[in-house]
């Protein structure tokens, strides 16, 4: 979370969900965590294993999802979204941060299974 307040305090709010993306990957990185972007996410059924195009951001040491958004207020279909890739990623924690807030706390959500 940490790195995310300094992405935020670094940037402020209104650039691209990309932008911050990229961003807080990289101070990530130099706090010398592994971190992988756009990692998909297959979705199980049955006995197939179905590439439908799910994304996560961020994963972070493999143990934490982190789902990044720039947008005007966050919805319970995001807490959702979130929640649908820690299931099928068999990840237990998660993130939701929107960057596009004045306060970044007041865009955050912690997510657990």
């Amino acid at each position: 979370m940490d790195a995310a307040f300094a992405v935020h305090k670094a940037l402020g709010p209104g650039l691209l969900e990309s932008v911050y993306e990229t961003c807080l990957a990289e101070e990530l990185k130099q706090r010398g965590l592994k971190v992988e972007r756009q990692v998909g996410v297959p979705v199980l059924y049955g006995e197939a294993r179905l590439e439908v195009g799910y994304r996560l951001d961020l994963l972070v040491e493999g143990a934490v999802v982190v789902e990044i958004k720039s947008i005007e207020a966050l919805a319970p279909i995001h807490t959702a979204q979130v929640l649908t890739y820690l299931r099928f990623s068999d990840v237990r924690l998660g993130y939701l941060i929107n960057f596009n807030t004045v306060l970044l706390k007041q865009g955050l959500r912690r997510l657990v299974l």
